[in-house]
């Protein structure tokens, strides 16, 4: 058995285009001690240009560091987070990163979907901000701290 290896603190990719809802998640996530480097797009095509480090995220690492977790919404123009879900995990080399669906839709025909298209978890965004910093803890605390992902989530470089 080989040794499990110190985790390294990933980078959280919010993918939102509300910009109210972007500052109320990373307000959540600091009110609940989520300590990690948080990043945020606005649709699925800044989502996908972030993922492969193109257009305004071509060039240094440092703008678009690979996430260890992304938060996307469904509901977004451009490229909807259904679609950016889909080019996600049917990617050989993105698939592997978790996604969890934080969005306002309570219908059960997003969460089936979001769950046939391969979201690691889908959670229907709190209506009170006590109820989403409640949400941020437990998601931290689960993703950051219990789940163990594979070692190169961190580590990955984009394909050429």
């Amino acid at each position: 058995m080989t040794e499990r290896r110190h985790k390294v603190p990933i980078t959280i990719l919010v993918c939102d285009d509300d910009p109210e809802d972007r500052l109320l998640t990373e307000r959540a996530l600091i009110d609940a001690h989520v300590a990690n480097r948080i990043r945020f797009v606005e649709d699925g095509e800044q989502l996908m240009d972030y993922l492969h480090q193109r257009g305004a995220f071509a060039g240094e690492r440092g703008l678009a560091p690979r996430p260890g977790l992304i938060l996307l919404d469904l509901n977004m123009p451009k490229l909807d987070g259904r679609e950016a879900l889909r080019l996600i995990k049917g990617d050989e080399w993105l698939r592997s990163i978790p996604v969890v669906v934080l969005t306002t839709s309570r219908l059960e025909e997003d969460i089936v979907r979001s769950y046939d298209l391969g979201v690691n978890s889908f959670i229907t965004k709190p209506v009170s901000f006590s109820g989403l910093v409640d949400a941020m803890r437990v998601l931290g605390r689960y993703w950051l701290e219990i789940v163990e992902t594979p070692p190169e989530i961190e580590d990955r470089q984009p394909r050429p």
